[in-house]
């Protein structure tokens, strides 16, 4: 029995090492990232996102498989999404009557984005461009928002835009909040709160749907899910809790804009 037993403990560390050769990740990269994601969920979570551009541009920093990108930023879109869109929902910052004609088109199209797979030399300029936007979108909301008239938009011109941005999002591994929440606020369709709590089911759900069409098509997860989807639920119940009760961080947007910039940079030039 105990040879048994040592025989199994070998096989499954055998099989966890065999992961992160795949991933191209040592050990210390793997904590290291874990610790990014920790923060990237909290800044993130503040503003209703779940992080998916900043987990891309962290694990492109430390050179992580592209294999590996896709699935592991939507798994962990999923844990934070979650739990901003329950503390967002509590706090009174959801619409449904905003939310549904931008889900109902931008689902089977995150589904549909999530089952292709897009060979590296694309992948990589593609996640790169959405990066440096992202880190546009940062800096502007650390510079803080102009408010505007409220007005729902129509709903041909959210339907169309929900399946453009669930698209967008199956294809690259985000949940398209990058997207939806600037166009929100610029259009005068909600305000910053409303916004932050309909981007966080619209994450939720994209997230979803890219990782189904994903797994119809790819392998089983890396091993290190557990430990980085752990450090992404102490960030994003942190940051959402902060806030859906309008605390910012500006400075430390600032500083993942930045960061978001040189990982972009790095996808599009060094390929």
């Amino acid at each position: 029995m105990e040879l048994r037993r040592i025989s199994q403990s070998a096989a499954f560390w055998a099989e966890q090492a065999a992961l992160l050769i795949w991933a191209g990740m040592t050990e210390s990269t793997m904590y290291l990232l874990a610790g990014l994601i920790l923060l990237v969920a909290l800044l993130y979570s503040t503003v209703g996102h779940a992080g998916a551009s900043g987990y891309l541009a962290a694990m492109a920093l430390l050179g992580v498989s592209p294999a590996l990108m896709k699935p592991a930023s939507l798994s962990l879109n999923i844990v934070v999404a979650t739990i901003a869109a329950v503390q967002f929902a509590r706090a009174g910052c959801f619409s449904w009557t905003l939310f549904w004609p931008f889900a109902v088109t931008s689902v089977p199209m995150a589904f549909l984005g999530g089952r292709v797979t897009l060979p590296g030399d694309w992948y990589k300029p593609l996640v790169g461009f959405v990066l440096l936007y992202a880190a546009w979108r940062q800096w502007v909301r650390a510079g803080g928002t102009t408010q505007r008239s409220i007005a729902p938009p129509p709903k041909s011109t959210a339907l169309v835009a929900g399946g453009a941005l669930g698209l967008v999002s199956g294809l690259t591994g985000t949940g398209g909040g990058i997207f939806l929440s600037p166009l929100l606020i610029q259009c005068g369709w909600a305000d910053p709160r409303r916004t932050a709590g309909v981007s966080a089911v619209f994450v939720l759900v994209n997230s979803v749907a890219g990782l189904a069409g994903l797994r119809t098509t790819a392998g089983a997860l890396p091993g290190a899910i557990p430990l980085w989807a752990a450090m992404a639920v102490i960030g994003g119940a942190v940051g959402s809790h902060l806030g859906s009760r309008k605390l910012g961080f500006a400075p430390l947007q600032r500083v993942l804009a930045v960061v978001l910039v040189v990982a972009g940079l790095k996808l599009i030039l060094l390929r």
